[in-house]
């Protein structure tokens, strides 16, 4: 195949005015890493409590996160989106179901992303916090109890701190995944990196050079995270309980 890459055309200025291709797949980025910033801490606290409930002794608890994860796990992740940005906001009361829709590009768009892309992944990361909890040994949770702990003190004091030490690497997979995830939001008009390079591509010709820019963009990004996130665990473990190989592959 004989292609000519044009690299100049991201110093070109793009058709609404705001200044080159450059910026504007910055710009999108930017929109990005706000979505997927808000959709991973809704999906750590709501996967956390899901996944904490789902150990404890309590059976009707346990059941009632079971469907939890059950149902959103269950549904293909363009489905939700479409669901949140489509059906939600008739679901609502008149007067919040209108302030949804009425609500002014981008943040339109937005906020039905980050629902969806939290709750979407909040499942993933309560199977990782319940398969931590109970990679513990019992004696950790009667230890709490001989202590003179209740049950939610043994839980915040004993087990999900070592139980979070554990899963760390998981939840760096899933922390990329929800940056991945996050250009599914084009389908519903937000222009993060994926929807910009996809219309960069359209006012300029120019496919190769847009998605090879947005495919660069987000390997420097996921890089970021998973340096950021291996540095968390050096600090974070404890000798002799993590087992980490200098060696070892990523996340």
């Amino acid at each position: 195949m004989n292609y000519n890459w044009d690299c100049g055309i991201f110093l070109a200025a793009e058709p609404g005015g705001t200044g080159s291709y450059l910026k504007y797949l910055i710009v999108g980025l930017g929109w990005t890493i706000a979505t997927a910033l808000a959709a991973w801490a809704l999906a750590l606290a709501i996967g956390s409590a899901v996944g904490t409930l789902r150990t404890t002794p309590r059976e009707w608890v346990v059941r009632v996160g079971n469907a939890y994860v059950e149902i959103f796990r269950n549904v293909p992740l363009i489905v939700q989106m479409f669901l949140w940005f489509f059906v939600v906001p008739e679901l609502l009361p008149k007067g919040a179901g209108d302030w949804v829709k009425q609500m002014p590009p981008p943040w339109g768009s937005y906020l039905p992303a980050v629902m969806c892309l939290g709750l979407y992944t909040s499942v993933r990361v309560a199977e990782q916090v319940k398969a931590g909890i109970n990679s513990l040994s019992r004696g950790q949770g009667m230890a709490g109890t001989a202590l003179g702990l209740t049950l939610s003190q043994s839980y915040r004091f004993v087990l999900l701190p070592q139980a979070f030490r554990i899963v760390l690497p998981p939840l760096t997979s899933e922390f990329l995944n929800v940056i991945k995830n996050s250009s599914v939001a084009l389908t519903i008009g937000l222009l993060e990196l994926t929807g910009r390079a996809r219309a960069m591509q359209e006012f300029s010709f120019k496919v190769f050079e847009a998605f090879a820019a947005a495919t660069l963009i987000y390997l420097l990004t996921n890089l970021v995270v998973v340096l950021a996130m291996r540095a968390l665990e050096k600090k974070v473990r404890v000798p002799g309980m993590i087992s980490a190989a200098p060696s070892a592959g990523g996340h």
